[in-house]
């Protein structure tokens, strides 16, 4: 069928304004299908299935929309109690002096731009594969239009247990930043990775990252999206895990104009756990998209996805998760829950939580509820002397810790719910 003609000009328009990148013949030869992808599908519109609660036009533009950098001394920087290796981009360009020396991980940490102009590169099987994977059923365009443009991001690969967790932490200092990142990490087999992701990365930032986690191995990813309020953001992770592995992402997203978070994960492997988990915190003119798609294609495996979204001042939060149980994934334990707690009666939450099923000895189930919150709760602690604006922050952090909990390492979590108590402290 052909695109309509709207679509055939925004997707030449952003392509216009970003010029494929040249390279060795193997990056040249995915940027150059991703390409093809995206011109097929066309970018994203309104009338787009899985964009119908989210509006993608900033997103689209050939040019990124203004958004102010905010500069703030009310708390350090994240993860400063964490022994970790930091890579830092500034409006989407590696800053070598603020990074650390990437030896320290013991891991293989290499950047894009340099390793898409060798002819030889580990990375060269997986950039752009599980993208490509993941557009099906569901076609993701602007993870296509990262593929094909993006000039930089980190290709890390973890042969044993990584000695520190990876940073990559994210700058924004000019205000009509358009950054575009890709990452892609292969978890080797038996082998344990942690990524830490923080910052607001640009005025418009569009990231992809591509995991691929073997047998027996670990990844853990914690994420933190805040700070400039007025930034644009649309990620995507895509990830494939093998027999017995363990992949578990954690986002936490306070403030921002617009943010969409896709994931898109395929359980290949047998007895594999994936637990995908998010808090979002919004106030005034705020939306943010979840969208989650986990695919079992094995037996005996687990899937959680624990969405938690604080609202206020007429703000908007979007939950669209689906598990698809293939057949012969027997035994699949597939756990889907997203709940929106709406500080007043301006905010909204919008849901689409999907189960579709195809073998018959599977436990699958999913629930959506968004309410104010408990009067009675909020009466017991008042009664014993507690101010009701604090007593509404503690129910607050109560409804969103279980999706905290999903959080493995007890500091991260910690400091965690440190940052969405002074967030809250700050938007009383």
């Amino acid at each position: 069928m052909a695109l309509p003609q709207a679509k055939l000009d925004a997707t030449e328009a952003r392509l216009a304004a970003l010029p494929v990148p040249d390279g060795a013949a193997w990056a040249k030869a995915a940027r150059e299908d991703a390409l093809a992808r995206l011109r097929a599908m066309g970018l994203p519109g309104r009338r787009d299935e899985y964009w119908r609660f989210t509006n993608p036009a900033d997103l689209i533009l050939p040019e990124a929309p203004e958004a102010a950098v905010f500069i703030s001394t009310d708390y350090g920087p994240l993860y400063d109690v964490i022994d970790r290796v930091k890579l830092v981009f500034v409006d989407g360009v590696f800053d070598a002096e603020a990074s650390d020396d990437p030896v320290a991980a013991g891991l293989e940490i290499s950047r894009l731009a340099e390793a898409s102009a060798t002819d030889i590169h580990w990375a060269k099987d997986l950039y752009g594969t599980l993208e490509a994977r993941g557009q099906v059923p569901v076609q993701r365009p602007l993870a296509a239009l990262n593929t094909a443009t993006a000039t930089d991001g980190v290709l890390i690969r973890a042969t044993g247990k990584a000695e520190k967790p990876v940073s990559l932490v994210y700058l924004h200092r000019n205000t009509t930043s358009d950054a575009t990142l890709h990452h892609v990490i292969r978890v080797e087999e038996g082998a344990e990775l942690t990524v830490l992701e923080n910052g607001p990365a640009a005025a418009r930032f569009n990231k992809c990252m591509e995991v691929d986690v073997a047998d027996g191995g670990a990844f853990h990813h914690i994420r933190a999206q805040g700070r400039d309020h007025e930034r644009r953001a649309v990620t995507h992770m895509f990830a494939r895990v093998g027999k017995e592995s363990t992949y578990k992402s954690f986002t936490l997203t306070a403030n921002g104009v617009l943010t969409r978070n896709e994931q898109f994960i395929e359980i290949t492997g047998d007895n594999s756990v994936v637990h995908v988990a998010g808090a979002a915190l919004g106030d005034g003119d705020f939306h943010h998209d979840d969208t989650v798609f986990i695919t079992h294609d094995a037996v005996d495996c687990e899937s959680r996805q624990v969405f938690k979204k604080v609202l206020r001042n007429g703000a908007t939060g979007v939950f669209q998760g689906k598990i698809l149980v293939k057949p012969g994934a027997q035994k699949t334990d597939g756990y889907q829950i997203s709940q929106a707690l709406l500080l007043d009666e301006d905010s909204q939450f919008l849901a689409k939580p999907e189960l579709e099923i195809y073998a018959d000895d599977v436990a699958c189930s999913h629930g959506s509820t968004s309410g104010a919150i408990d009067e009675t709760a909020l009466f017991y602690l008042r009664a014993r002397g507690i101010p009701k604006s604090l007593a509404q922050d503690l129910l607050t952090l109560a409804f969103v810790a279980e999706a905290i909990d999903e959080i493995e390492d007890d500091a991260i979590a910690a400091e965690i719910m440190s940052r969405l108590e002074g967030w809250l402290q700050r938007h009383r």
